[in-house]
């Protein structure tokens, strides 16, 4: 009886054992599918042609005969085109232009230990940088319009997307370039996507006009665009197993390889460092942009006042001195304690908190008519506001305006008691400022109006108005003031 009441609880624990099993099998071979998928999907082992795809590298390396003309009209076009503000140009030269060529022979002989095919790589690296450097140069040099356009600035501050946008595309051009039957299409959007050729035609902009700054920049991104693309096809070609150039000298082989190796490390230092600096840059404007739209664009004037987020003004330093510039105008000033708690919500940042905050207000004013004449500049000016020179230039004229407006500001209380005391039949003294416009700007007159004693001499009236009025602009040295009688 024990017997088969173990034999019956035994039953269901070998089912579910059994279960269990089926289970975990069907597991297995989902797994393994999906395996297999996956390297169907993403091996681009199998489909790669190493000997075409080296043969087509190192036949694009050199740059002599038409690759050269090529090369100098493409540098051309894309000079109009940035001096233009044209994409659609700039496109086009990008897309004739042969600026892989030599970086993607130094990825791959690094990568192979060619250094024969490395020396002539960086040969031909060099005299395509000079000769674009020099092309875009006589092009801004004897262009005689000059102007900073935003595809020009554009060039000049490279951020963490341009480190991304490099290397991925890097990525997409070797792996294009191993594929039976490359790919045109892809070749051609990497090379617009990278932007190899506006930094160069940047640099040439800047030692034109002597700005080297922009220079400094655009070279910058350049180099950026230039190691993270060959650190790409390094990357590709090593995954990819191309064959190693053999020496016949085995201890010239190892030598190679060490070069080669330290080569490899030294373009990979330099390059997480920029990652690396880049990347921080980039989390410091970030969380300045989360700052001010979380806590100082929502706060609230109760009175006449506008916080000036197009003009505020924010400077990046790696070694410190950040600064966080805002600016506010109207006729209330932000409160000191409602500062400090910015200054405090500032240090929760992880990148602010060595940044300094500075909050530039606009001066009390008691005339509504001027701050709505500020507003009214700004917005008409708004659209202008393509760089930094533009807004400060925009805020210097309005500075200006509100420093001639404050001078016309007249000492009433003096000017009425002096009046009264030299002109015995002045009954009644007003003033105010009349604001006109012909439509194409706007002008204030300051206007007196005077009462006299109506039983005084009309002729006495007549020569005292004009003696005031003589009397009024030598006094407040303004020639545009105006009187008025007023008859009671």
């Amino acid at each position: 009886m024990k017997d088969q009441l173990n034999q019956d609880n035994s039953t269901p624990t070998s089912a579910e054992e059994q279960h269990a099993k089926e289970v975990k099998k069907d597991f297995k071979g989902l797994l393994g599918s999906v395996r297999v998928f996956l390297s169907d999907l993403l091996n681009i082992q199998q489909n790669t042609d190493r000997d075409t795809t080296k043969e087509a590298i190192i036949a694009d390396i050199s740059f002599k005969g038409h690759t050269s003309w090529i090369l100098i009209c493409s540098i051309f076009i894309a000079s109009v085109g940035l001096n233009a503000n044209s994409t659609a140009v700039v496109i086009g030269a990008m897309l004739i232009s042969p600026l892989m060529g030599p970086i993607l022979g130094m990825g791959m002989s690094i990568a192979i230990n060619d250094i024969d095919t490395l020396r002539r790589s960086l040969k031909n690296f060099a005299v395509m940088v000079a000769l674009s450097v020099i092309t875009a140069y006589l092009f801004f040099k004897l262009f005689p319009l000059r102007d900073e356009s935003s595809e020009l600035l554009a060039r000049t501050a490279p951020d963490i997307r341009d480190v991304l946008i490099a290397f991925f595309g890097g990525l997409a051009l070797v792996i294009a370039r191993a594929k039976k039957g490359t790919i045109a299409s892809v070749i051609y959007g990497v090379a617009i996507a990278t932007a190899l050729m506006p930094p160069l035609c940047t640099v040439g902009f800047g030692l034109a006009i002597g700005n080297l700054s922009y220079a400094g920049g655009a070279l910058y991104l350049f180099i950026i665009n230039t190691i993270f693309i060959g650190l790409a096809t390094f990357l590709v070609i090593k995954l990819l197993r191309f064959p190693m150039v053999r020496y016949a000298n085995s201890k010239k082989r190892r030598f190679i390889a060490r070069i080669a190796s330290l080569v490899a490390l030294l373009v990979m230092i330099p390059a997480g460092y920029t990652f690396y600096k880049v990347f921080q840059e980039s989390r410091f404007m970030i969380q300045t942009r989360q700052l001010i739209n979380e806590t100082i664009a929502v706060y609230q004037f109760k009175e006449q006042g506008r916080f000036m987020e197009n003009l505020t003004e924010i400077t990046y330093n790696e070694k410190g001195g950040s600064t966080i510039e805002l600016v506010t105008m109207g006729n209330e000033l932000i409160p000191e304690n409602v500062i400090d708690s910015w200054r405090a919500q500032k240090n929760k940042y992880a990148y602010l908190k060595d940044a300094e905050l500075r909050v530039v207000q606009g001066g009390k004013d008691d005339s509504e008519e001027k701050f709505n004449f500020v507003n009214e500049l700004y917005e008409s000016k708004k659209a202008e506001l393509l760089n930094k020179d533009e807004r400060i230039r925009l805020l210097e004229n309005e500075v200006a305006i509100l420093g001639k407006q404050a001078g016309k500001q007249i000492p009433f209380r003096e000017i009425s008691a002096e009046a009264k005391a030299n002109y015995e039949n002045l009954q009644q003294l007003g003033f105010a400022y009349k604001i006109t416009t012909d439509f194409d700007k706007l002008d204030t007159i300051p206007i007196f109006e005077l009462s006299w004693n109506t039983n005084a001499n009309r002729a006495e009236i007549q020569n005292d108005s004009r003696k005031l009025e003589r009397w009024l602009k030598l006094r407040l040295n303004d020639s545009t003031l105006q009187i008025r009688e007023v008859v009671n």
